[in-house]
């Protein structure tokens, strides 16, 4: 399997890319191809997020947070409509960031779920 297999992933930034690569180094072709695919069914998209962080300007606030697995957090800003729009605004700055963290997240446990960490 190709190092370059990874940058196929929707919205993919460089950091993760190489991330991803030093992660999967010491991993067997057959051990890449199984983590890519869990991998890939965890893993968020940058563009969705920012999509469903602006929704929560006009309609209900805090779906990204949500889909990012920060059900607290998406109950806060669902009723204090974003934290009054800033802290949605706020997240629309950043949602590169969340969505980082949360695919970081999401890569170490399905390293741990194949048992390859």
């Amino acid at each position: 399997m190709n190092d370059l297999s990874f940058a196929i992933l929707p919205g993919i930034q460089h950091e993760e890319l190489l991330w991803l690569q030093e992660l999967t180094r010491n991993y067997t072709d057959e051990q890449k191809q199984r983590f890519m695919a869990v991998y890939q069914g965890r893993r968020k998209d940058p563009q969705t997020i920012l999509i469903c962080c602006l929704i929560g300007l006009i309609g209900p606030a805090g779906i990204h947070r949500f889909l990012l697995n920060q059900v607290g957090m998406g109950i806060l800003y669902l009723f204090t409509i974003g934290l009054c729009w800033v802290g949605t605004i706020v997240d629309a700055v950043n949602y590169n960031k969340l969505t980082w963290e949360f695919n970081k997240k999401a890569a170490m446990e399905s390293a741990a779920l194949l048992g390859f960490n």
